[in-house]
């Protein structure tokens, strides 16, 4: 790891050595410069990490060296030195961009803590405009489903493998767990893409209006029908049906919806004309259809018909390797989307966040995200789940090796190659962790 390079400018040679010493007492790498000129012009040249700078300098002053830095350095952190009667020209400086200031004289521990906190803020925001440009580099089905772990890697797999063929597709996964993103993204790598995406949420139509809704109805079909409406699979044609909470389906609706998969035509409430149509079904559930139909509470010939490619999203709780990216994803979005600065989390603060168990999966994430891009608490529920040394050294390793996989297209020699191990040692890794190569090509 490279060493912060902190500037320091200060004329009086007594406080310039004391305060270098307790800087290098804490293993911080400092230049130390009498006057402005020659720190500007390192810094023009070489860049920086931290500027400290007294305010009273000769020649060039502190605050026109302030300005003149983040002139060429925009994010660099400037901490100003000021003495007793300086303060409200410290305070112009903090309006003008400086970081913070120290007022003279100071204890060596206070101004390691003052240069500790600003190299932090620093090195997160160098996180935040790399992960900006990684997300911006980001296309495909890698930019519409974030995630690099080896459960993500599997889901995506298969949705290049089936997304063209028009099969009708089940998606499994808990509440929150990114069920119709999948969907989406089934629709948006297919040829169907150009046509229309149609969600309808199974649990949220009255089940008086549940066929209505689906198949259409003619003018005067029922009470209230005061003209003919083309129902949502009528308006799908050419596209793709997402059917999500399709467990909730009343089992009348059911029949009607098992023809309609089978012959792939629909008869409008108060009709006897056949409607021919070209779409796919992508139905979602986040429960057992198969003890469902054993109970009697959802018909096992539709799961039969629906259960032609099983897709189950794993939770967010078996794929950490993914929490630092999705949180880092969605408090950059939350941040534009809100009109905040993306918020630097304390270390402290994010291991919490990755030791969290997310019942509520990626939406509770997403949501955590935006209370924190508001400055507001995450307000976690339940108990952290601990993750132990182990766990987290595992957990890197995976991420590591699928990110190097990536990187050389599933070439298992030159991964090796690129983690300086026998291929043999990468082997059993990827059968240990679960990593299927062939995912990466």
């Amino acid at each position: 790891m490279v060493a912060p390079r902190i500037l320091l400018v200060e004329d009086d040679d007594a406080v310039r050595l004391g305060v270098e010493q307790a800087l290098e007492l804490a293993d911080l790498s400092v230049a130390g410069f009498a006057a402005a000129e020659p720190a500007l012009a390192v810094l023009r040249r070489d860049g920086a990490d931290l500027l400290i700078t007294d305010v009273r300098l000769p020649g060039m002053d502190g605050l026109a060296l302030l300005n003149a830095a983040l002139a060429v350095d925009a994010g660099l952190p400037v901490i100003v030195m000021t003495g007793h009667g300086d303060i409200a020209m410290a305070v112009g400086a903090m309006r003008d961009g400086a970081y913070d200031f120290i007022e003279k004289p100071f204890a060596s521990d206070r101004l390691i803590t003052t240069v500790n906190r600003a190299l932090e803020k620093r090195r997160l925001v160098a996180e935040v405009g790399a992960l900006r440009q990684a997300l911006v580099q980001q296309d495909g089905l890698d930019a519409a489903l974030l995630g690099r772990s080896a459960g993500m890697m599997a889901v995506k797999k298969l949705i290049r493998q089936v997304a063209d063929t028009g099969a009708d597709v089940l998606i499994l996964g808990e509440t929150g767990s990114g069920k119709e993103m999948v969907a989406h993204a089934l629709h948006q790598f297919s040829k169907r893409a150009p046509k229309p995406f149609v969600a309808i949420n199974c649990g949220a139509i009255p089940d008086s209006m549940v066929e209505s809704e689906l198949f259409g109805h003619e003018a005067g079909a029922f009470t209230g029908a005061a003209k003919t409406r083309i129902g949502k699979l009528e308006f799908a044609d050419g596209g793709t049906v997402f059917l999500d909470e399709i467990e909730s389906m009343p089992l009348a609706a059911q029949v009607k919806l098992l023809r309609v998969l089978q012959d792939r035509r629909v008869e409008r409430l108060g009709s006897n004309r056949s409607i021919p149509l070209d779409i796919r079904f992508v139905a979602a559930t986040k429960e057992d259809l198969g003890a469902l139909s054993k109970q009697g509470r959802f018909r096992e010939d539709l799961y039969f018909r629906l259960n032609v490619v099983p897709l189950a999203i794993p939770p967010l709780r078996h794929r950490r390797d993914d929490i630092p990216l999705l949180l880092d994803h969605f408090l950059l979005t939350a941040s534009d989307r809100l009109g905040t600065p993306p918020p630097l989390l304390p270390a402290a603060e994010r291991q919490a966040l990755l030791a969290h168990a997310w019942p509520g999966n990626v939406r509770e994430l997403r949501n955590v995200a935006d209370r924190l891009a508001l400055g507001l608490p995450a307000l976690l529920t339940g108990a952290a789940e601990t993750v132990g040394l182990v766990a987290q050294v595992e957990a890197f390793e995976r991420q590591l090796i699928s990110a190097m996989l990536a990187d050389h297209q599933g070439d298992v020699a030159a991964t090796a190659d690129a983690l300086a191990i026998p291929k043999k040692t990468l082997y059993d890794k990827l059968k240990r962790f679960g990593i299927e190569i062939g995912s990466f090509r």
